[in-house]
């Protein structure tokens, strides 16, 4: 156990001052002088275990100090010649065990000493007398080897008995280590900012205005590695495509209405009025269902404006999928497109309708178009729309959330469009085959077939044959032997028609000849040597 504590002069002083101050008990009593054996009257004032007393209340420093860890407190029998339980023969003892600090010059003194304490009164006597409250459940294991030692037993038994108390002494309780850290970290905030130091605080501004610079530079540091990313300018190749699908589809749908306000309307009211220059069938069969069209854009229009105002959050594919059901309503248009103009330049032939329709296309809004410029707008829109959605998928990431919504709808364009151009296709070819069975006088039965094809048409030079199966090598010089030969022929899939022009500008079939099965037919090349 130790027996000597060393302390300096600044440390008294402090907790000197404390127990001034918050000390548990405080006041008067009598200590008895070793050199004299006289008592004299001192201002004690007790703080934790140790004892301070002064010459009065009012001195600042302390005359000395007891240590009272490990003593106890015993009555001494009143002397002679003074009365019972009177509060001046009361006397308190302090046992000191040895090593314990007392009050005489010498305050280390080792060895076993006594140090006799007088109070004025019984109740003031009880106050001193009162034991040290216990500090806590840990200092119960130090009172039990001051207990040990009295009993001087056996040091096996001491051995077995302490080390569960030394650990508990030697190793804090961890809580009590996590709550002192806690502490130290509030401490500075706890204080009172007015008294800080004006430098301190000048270096604090300074520090936090360098930690939002530094924190500034490293986050555009990381834009800028950002930026220039291959990630990133294939994402503002992609937004930039987005955004031309917008304005080219709001320029499509200002075009569509112009078509319907300015012509299709219009037209309509002439179609009713008393002299009409245009019947409704005529309207109908020019401007087919655009009006229709205009009502569908209009909603998809109207769909990527509010999916534009969500930027940079933005969806298209489920705007396609409401779209692409609806996408059908364009087969009629561009399977009678052919057939709409063809009408549209019949009407022309009447002069009150082209001096009408000459005076709508005058309007502002045409921006100097025709008629027939707005009718071909809508061809070109699926086309448009697959060429988009091919550019979209070129800059959108495998791993992206629309990458097989907008994969899907790109097919289904495409799929549409071939059926919207095989249809188109057929119909011309009707129309083609028709057109030229009109031409011919006597008519051909042939080309009603919807598998005859046609291919080509243009003038050829009939060469008169001399025998049978044999070309003649004639020199085809005159002018007049020319236009003799001349014939006009049509070439398609399965027959070859050849037609001689009259002077009214009409065909007539070859009586013989005029139709020539292809099946049944050999071409032969002869070069003439002459």
């Amino acid at each position: 156990m130790q027996k000597s504590v060393r302390y300096n002069e600044g440390h008294a002083l402090y907790l000197a001052l404390l127990a001034r101050k918050e000390g548990t008990k405080r006041g008067y009593l009598s200590k008895k002088t070793a050199e004299t054996n006289r008592w004299h009257e001192k201002w004690f004032a007790l703080y934790q275990n140790v004892l301070f007393y002064f010459e009065g209340e009012q001195s600042a420093r302390p005359a000395g100090m007891y240590m009272l860890e490990g003593c106890n407190c015993e009555r001494v029998p009143a002397p002679k010649g003074c009365a019972a339980g009177s509060a001046k023969d009361a006397a308190l003892d302090k046992q000191v065990p040895p090593g314990a600090p007392t009050a005489d010059p010498h305050p280390w003194r080792r060895g076993g000493s006594r140090a006799g304490l007088r109070a004025g009164g019984m109740e003031e006597r009880r106050g001193w007398s009162v034991p040290l409250p216990e500090r806590s459940e840990e200092r119960q294991p130090l009172i039990k080897i001051i207990e040990l030692l009295r009993l001087e037993k056996p040091t096996k038994v001491i051995k077995s008995s302490c080390q569960p108390s030394t650990t508990v002494l030697t190793k804090p309780c961890p809580k009590i280590i996590a709550l002192n850290k806690t502490k130290e970290r509030m401490r500075p905030y706890q204080g009172n900012q007015e008294d800080e130091d004006p430098d301190i605080k000048k270096i604090k501004k300074v520090q936090s205005f360098m930690r939002g610079w530094l924190c500034r530079r490293k986050w555009k540091t990381i834009v800028q590695d950002y930026i220039c990313s291959p990630h990133a300018e294939s994402m503002r190749k992609r937004n930039q495509i987005v955004f031309n699908m917008v304005e080219a589809e709001s320029e499509y749908v200002h075009q569509l209405y112009v078509l319907v306000n300015c012509f299709l309307r219009p037209l309509r009211m002439a179609a009713s009025s008393k002299k009409p220059p245009i019947s409704h069938d005529d309207v109908s069969s020019i401007f087919l269902n655009s009006e229709t069209i205009m009502f569908l854009h209009e909603i998809f229009h109207q769909g990527l404006k509010a999916r534009i105002a969500n930027w940079p959050t933005l969806i298209l594919a489920d705007l396609f999928d409401i779209l692409l059901p609806m996408l059908n309503i364009y087969q009629e248009f561009v399977r009678n497109h052919q057939y709409s103009l063809q009408v549209l330049a019949n009407c022309k032939q009447n002069r009150d309708f082209d001096k009408l329709l000459k005076q709508y296309e005058a309007n502002p809004a045409c921006e100097g178009r025709m008629l027939e410029t707005f009718l071909t707008y809508p061809m070109f829109q699926i086309p448009r729309y697959i060429i988009t959605l091919h550019e979209l998928l070129a800059h959108t990431p495998h791993e992206h959330v629309e990458r097989k919504s907008l994969e899907f709808a790109k097919s289904k364009l495409e799929e549409l469009s071939r059926v919207m151009h095989d249809e188109v296709s057929d119909t011309e070819n009707i129309r083609k085959n028709l057109a030229i069975e009109r031409t011919i006088v006597e008519g051909c039965d042939i080309l009603l077939d919807t598998s005859q094809t046609f291919i080509r048409q243009g003038s050829l030079i009939q060469v008169p044959s001399v025998e049978r199966g044999k070309l003649s090598k004639v020199r085809l010089g005159s002018l007049s032997l020319k236009k003799e030969g001349e014939r006009q022929c049509f070439l398609f899939t399965k027959h070859f028609l050849i037609c001689t022009r009259s002077s009214g500008g009409k065909l007539h079939l070859l009586k013989t000849g005029g139709v020539l099965s292809l099946i049944e037919c050999t071409l032969i090349e002869e070069t003439d040597t002459s």
